[in-house]
């Protein structure tokens, strides 16, 4: 079975084809936050090709998109770093 991570890594690897993904779980810091019991806080830091010529917020939208399936099972929160290619 894979991890929560696992599937996030996943889902945004073939959505976007980052040249960085890192990705964190920072459920620990939420235990006993009423949302979280059904899905975990996770950070993300990504750069992809993908994000040229977006603004920020076009940026955490196409994450989102990546997301979705996940923002109803495995994800209460999600923390994004969007950037571009240096």
């Amino acid at each position: 079975m894979t991890s929560r991570i696992d599937r996030l890594r996943t889902c945004l690897q073939e959505a976007l084809q980052p040249e960085l993904l890192e990705l964190r779980d920072d459920s620990a810091l939420h235990a006993g936050h009423a949302g979280a019991a059904a899905g975990g806080h996770f950070h993300v830091t990504i750069c992809s090709k993908r994000f040229a010529g977006l603004p920020p917020l076009r940026r955490h939208q196409l994450v989102y998109q990546a997301v979705a399936q996940l923002m109803q099972t495995d994800i209460h929160a999600l923390s994004i770093d969007a950037r571009l290619p240096s």
